[in-house]
């Protein structure tokens, strides 16, 4: 994603996520402190439309995977499959598509897309792993994923049983 394209990511994703500042105070304190996140956009008319972001995921400071999170569409062009085909397109990249994924959010949605119901490892935001999903886990270790400290530093938490994650 370009430097020019950031402003318009955040504006994104405070229109998807309504009374939010979680998600585009994440990306941008990824921003600001250099962390690596995978990121796209899809633009149209020169407007941000969609984008989807990964950031590592580890198994105490071992990156383990990487976590899909946010994944936001603007409202006037949901429910048109502009956020499958970004994930779709995300889950085809060379850095993407070989390494344990994880998402936290509806598993009727992210299923769809080979995510499967996830008992290891746990996830910190989700009692009892109900909305946590992963694809290509093999993890047979009990440990608790970690997150890049934003996710903490951002704002509150994102909670499972929110607005569907999509």
């Amino acid at each position: 994603m370009t430097e020019e394209n950031r402003a318009k990511v955040y504006a994104l994703l405070r229109s998807a996520f309504p009374g939010s500042e979680y998600e585009a105070g994440l990306i941008q304190k990824f921003h600001e402190n250099g962390r690596p996140v995978y990121e796209w956009v899809c633009i149209h008319t020169n407007k941000v439309i969609a984008y989807i972001a990964f950031s590592n995921a580890y198994d105490g400071n071992d990156v383990c995977g990487l976590h899909l999170a946010p994944m936001a569409v603007a409202p006037e062009f949901q429910k048109q499959g502009v956020g499958s085909e970004l994930l779709r397109f995300a889950l085809r990249q060379e850095t993407i598509k070989n390494q344990p994924l994880f998402v936290l959010g509806e598993p009727g949605y992210y299923k769809r897309f080979g995510f499967e119901p996830c008992s290891l490892p746990i996830c910190p935001f989700d009692k009892n792993n109900s909305h946590f999903l992963s694809m290509r886990n093999n993890t047979a270790t009990h440990f608790i994923v970690g997150y890049e400290p934003e996710f903490k530093t951002a704002a509150k938490p994102p909670s499972p049983k929110g607005k569907k994650r999509r």
